[in-house]
């Protein structure tokens, strides 16, 4: 007999799982008044398509609504387990994925870094726009090398993003992640773009990578203040 611990990693199950998410994420997403700062930011999108979408881990659910319906869209997802309800939820809302995970430098040789970093080049050859979480694995608001040395052989620019609701339960854990509740006010920010030099040498793409991970500090800042603010002055932990 199937612990329930098992029972939970098979494909039915996080199926199951991944549907039941997508479905209580749409309603977080028709349920929330959004601002958005700056205020084209989505109409920027379709115009400089392709791009890299950065966001910090665990602050990511409803970033497939930013995607306009004329731009396809991929999404970089782990291949742990709990991966797999997220690529579920992701397909089920219209963004292909990818699958594979990052590494603290610019090896790409782990956990399907190879196979990931190829799949990502050529969707974005191929004019799909890109996103992935820019932390390294297992350390929180740290970005690694791997989103900047996509942009440096892609010659496609980084756009920082986040997105905040009023409404939200924060867990615990290394990742703080935020699951967005419905009924809610809403901000969406991003950052400028930050486009990496094809020929950029180490200490370039350090300043790169240092770029991205304090946009990224900034607009996620700044999207929860917005959300607490039209919400009555709540503060973000």
């Amino acid at each position: 007999m199937l612990s329930i611990r098992q029972l939970a990693r098979t494909h039915r199950v996080q199926r199951v799982t991944g549907l039941a998410a997508a479905h209580y994420l749409r309603l977080v997403w028709r349920t929330t008044k959004f601002i958005t700062e700056p205020p084209d930011a989505l109409e920027r999108i379709p115009k400089h398509a392709p791009i890299i979408v950065a966001m910090w881990h665990g602050q990511h659910f409803l970033m497939p609504f930013l995607r306009p319906p004329e731009v396809p869209a991929k999404v970089l997802i782990s291949r742990h387990h709990d991966g797999e309800i997220n690529a579920v939820a992701a397909e089920r809302l219209g963004i292909g994925t990818i699958r594979g995970s990052g590494t603290h430098g610019s090896d790409f040789s782990k956990k399907g870094g190879v196979f990931a970093f190829r799949e990502i080049m050529a969707a974005l050859e191929a004019g799909y726009s890109v996103a992935l979480t820019a932390d390294v694995p297992k350390v929180t608001r740290v970005a690694g090398l791997g989103i900047v040395k996509i942009a440096q052989f892609s010659g496609r620019p980084i756009y920082p993003i986040a997105i905040a609701t009023s409404r939200r339960v924060a867990l615990d854990n290394w990742d703080r992640t935020t699951v967005n509740l419905p009924f809610s006010r809403g901000a969406r920010v991003a950052g400028a773009p930050i486009h990496v030099p094809t020929d950029a040498d180490a200490a370039t793409l350090e300043l790169a990578r240092s770029a991205v991970e304090e946009s990224l500090n900034a607009v996620t800042a700044r999207a929860y203040e917005l959300a607490d603010r039209s919400a009555g002055g709540r503060t973000h932990g």
